[in-house]
């Protein structure tokens, strides 16, 4: 009997350990772009909704790149990153520096319509077409009944690669110190001879280029179209404010949270509970701690 039951035991830890690795890797994505969220966030205090556009651009300019051009794929890694981060410093410059400080509704509905518009001009240029992105990721390793594809631990990988790179930068630097000092406080920056306005478009530039690293290491997993953002960047603001809406960690911690959630609520719930699981954790975090996993909880006096 103990030995009829031991193959039983083995196959839910091998689905457990799969089941545990590919909800780290889809983590990771919303991670990403919750970070890009909290980023902004935390020096200008908008809230984009655009982020998930901007990963959709990301991975469609290394698609042109690799797939149209014939360049290499990390020519066209490259290449994407700083088109997407040019782009995100030319909308603060442009449109977004100029609705800091009105109400949040107006800032939301600008952020969507400019989303819908990042997409309608996808479907103009690349068409409404889905993609397939070469990379040089396509490998699979089996350990113990566990399989280890190389596209999932490409996103694994880059994504901590990408947190300890901004983790030296913020802390290191002296744009990063200064990008800090403006996040805490805008009128102290600017008196003490930061350039404020510079500031906020390096963390708008740095913000889409995480989203378009995102799009790039997401898109040999769903593939590429014009709306691979819109699921993603929900997910991504949920696992934000799970993390703690102005928390860097916190949004990487909530984005695997959201993943695990998802992927785990996939396989044994019924039908229907993947897509919703994560919110319903959501409202339940909500409910206990407000301010989230990492957050602290501001209070006012009038």
């Amino acid at each position: 009997m103990a030995t009829r039951d031991r193959p039983r035991e083995e196959q839910k830890l091998v689905t457990f350990l799969q089941l545990l690795l590919n909800g780290v890797a889809v983590g990771c994505i919303y991670g990403l772009v919750a970070l890009g969220f909290v980023l902004i966030y935390k020096a200008t205090e908008l809230v984009n909704f655009a982020q998930g556009d901007l990963l959709m651009l990301g991975a469609f300019v290394a698609y042109m790149a690799v797939a149209w051009w014939g360049w290499d794929y990390w020519l066209g890694f490259g290449l994407a990153v700083v088109v997407v981060a040019l782009f995100g410093a030319l909308l603060d410059r442009s449109i977004l520096r100029k609705v800091i400080g009105q109400p949040q509704f107006a800032v939301v509905m600008l952020t969507i319509g400019l989303g819908a518009m990042f997409r309608t001009f996808a479907s103009v240029t690349w068409g409404s077409e889905i993609y397939t992105l070469t990379t040089p990721f396509s490998g699979v390793t089996v350990i113990a009944g566990v399989t280890f594809s190389d596209q999932y631990l490409s996103i694994v990988v880059g994504t901590f690669l990408l947190c300890g790179t901004l983790y030296a930068f913020f802390n290191y630097t002296r744009i990063g110190v200064a990008m800090q000092a403006t996040s805490q406080n805008q009128l102290a920056a600017y008196y003490m001879g930061i350039p404020v306005k510079l500031i906020f478009s390096l963390i708008w530039a740095i913000s889409a280029a995480t989203a378009a690293i995102a799009g790039i290491l997401l898109a040999p997993v769903t593939l590429i179209d014009i709306n691979m953002g819109l699921a993603v960047a929900l997910k991504a603001f949920a696992a934000a404010v799970l993390g703690g809406f102005g928390s860097i960690p916190g949004a990487l911690v909530g984005g695997i949270i959201i993943g695990l959630i998802e992927l785990f609520a996939g396989r044994f719930l019924p039908d229907g509970f993947k897509d919703a699981a994560p919110y319903v954790v959501l409202l339940l975090m909500l409910a206990v701690r407000p301010q989230g996993l990492f957050g602290s909880l501001g209070r006012k006096k009038v």
